[in-house]
C-alpha cells in the first residue's frame, strides 16, 4: 500500500507541482496512511499524524484522471470518522486551490496565507462540534 501512496504523492505533487522530493517524504514512519482504489487502481491517497498541536492532515492527492468524482471527499470523510472520536484539535495545511472544498467538511481558515514548497496554503481548523458530512 504505501508504494502506490507515494507513487500518487510523485506524481501528484513532485511531478506536478514540482515539490522538492526532500520535502514531500518526511515523517512517512509517524503518519497513518490511506489509499483509495478504483477497481483495484490506486485513485487518492492521503495521510494524518500526530503532532504537538493535535492531529495533523495531510498529502491529500488524486490522480488526475480520477480527479472531481468525489474521491477526496471519500478520503477525507472517512479519516474524519477515525479521528474525530480521538477527541484532538484537528488541522491541516490547505492549497489555496482546495479551500473552499475543506470549508464544504467543516474547516475554517486560521491566520494569513503562507507558503509551503512554494506553494500559497492556509491553515484551516476543523471547528469544534463539526461532525462527518453524510453527503
Amino acid at each position: 500500500m504505501a508504494e502506490k501512496a507515494l507513487a500518487i504523492r510523485h506524481e501528484v505533487f513532485v511531478k506536478g507541482q514540482n515539490v522538492d522530493p526532500a520535502l514531500e517524504y518526511e515523517h512517512e514512519d509517524d503518519a497513518h496512511h490511506y489509499l483509495l482504489l478504483l477497481d483495484e487502481k490506486p485513485a487518492a491517497t492521503a495521510r494524518w499524524r500526530e503532532t504537538e498541536s493535535g492531529i495533523k492532515l495531510e498529502r491529500f492527492a488524486t490522480l488526475e484522471e480520477y480527479r472531481n468524482k468525489g474521491f477526496g471527499a471519500a478520503l477525507l470523510k472517512e479519516i474524519l470518522k477515525d479521528i474525530i472520536p480521538l477527541k484532538k484539535k484537528i488541522y491541516l495545511h490547505s492549497q489555496l486551490t482546495a479551500v473552499k472544498f475543506y470549508e464544504k467538511y467543516g474547516f475554517v481558515k486560521e491566520g494569513e496565507i503562507f507558503f509551503e514548497a512554494n506553494i500559497g496554503h492556509y491553515k484551516m481548523i476543523f471547528a469544534s462540534g463539526s461532525s462527518v458530512p453524510s453527503q
